[in-house]
């Protein structure tokens, strides 16, 4: 598991599970890639017929390593471009892969879902958490905006404002909420989140492949349609502020542990 990322097979379900509880399961670009290559490789799998996704200790995940973002030196403005441009180019290829795998994904959101961890949890089929779950999306803390999708998957379950409330003002949601809003489908005590993952894991594995399959597609179409543009919109304006000294002024102040000040644009 050098990558960060384990995946076994066993009676029908599949579990992935991101394993880098030193950086609070943050993907840097290799967990990433292999996380995305991990499901793109069980779509072709008939004996694969469902998928479970989390993370190992108290997060699920905190999405993009800073540590990496914040250590790449570009030494020109292209160079700077071209390493936000693949940036975004793996986060969107994740997202992707989890809406397009055939079979049913469950996000078993086992602690804190930040940034892209969160859009991860929540481009998922069904998403359980624990009630010690919290789900944030504090890009503008960093001078970023969302990505991953979270600009269309968190307002189309919640509506504009709370939404916005996220985004906009950062705002964590607890997982109790997300439940209540619609955001996810249920939460449990820590102790009972597995359990529950794996009676509905087993409940879809028992069932018919081809027809859950045609039915998540017709969901995804249905509810999801414009997810392609909102990735193209997210990767366009992300990859402008990646490469603009608010976000570098963003990462430093979070890494020294102060205030961030922003310049005025």
């Amino acid at each position: 598991m050098t990558t960060g990322v384990g995946t076994d097979v066993a009676a029908g379900i599949a579990r992935i599970r991101i394993d880098r509880p030193a950086r609070m399961n943050a993907l840097d670009g290799p967990a990433a890639n292999a996380l995305t290559e991990a499901l793109t490789g069980l779509a072709d799998r008939p004996d694969v017929r469902v998928v479970v996704i989390t993370g190992t200790g108290s997060a699920f995940s905190t999405g993009a390593d800073i540590t990496e973002l914040s250590s790449a030196a570009p030494a020109s403005p292209e160079e700077s471009t071209a390493n936000a441009t693949e940036t975004m180019r793996t986060g969107n290829a994740l997202i992707r892969a989890v809406i397009e795998l055939p079979v049913p994904v469950i996000a078993q959101v086992n602690g804190i879902a930040a940034g892209v961890g969160a859009s991860l949890a929540l481009a998922s089929d069904l998403v359980y958490a624990a009630e010690e779950a919290v789900f944030l999306l504090a890009f503008t803390n960093v001078g970023l905006m969302p990505d991953g999708g979270s600009s269309l998957l968190v307002p189309a379950a919640i509506g504009r404002a709370r939404a916005n409330a996220m985004t906009l003002l950062a705002e964590p949601m607890s997982a109790t909420d997300a439940a209540r809003s619609g955001l996810i489908n249920e939460v449990l005590p820590a102790a009972d989140l597995e359990e529950r993952v794996q009676k509905i894991a087993r409940k879809l594995a028992r069932g018919p492949r081809r027809a859950l399959e045609l039915t998540k597609r017709a969901m995804t179409a249905s509810t999801l349609a414009l997810l392609e543009d909102a990735l193209c919109r997210e990767a366009a304006g992300q990859i402008e502020l990646l490469t603009s000294p608010n976000f570098r002024e963003g990462i430093a102040a979070v890494l020294e542990r102060r205030r961030p000040e922003f310049a005025r644009e």
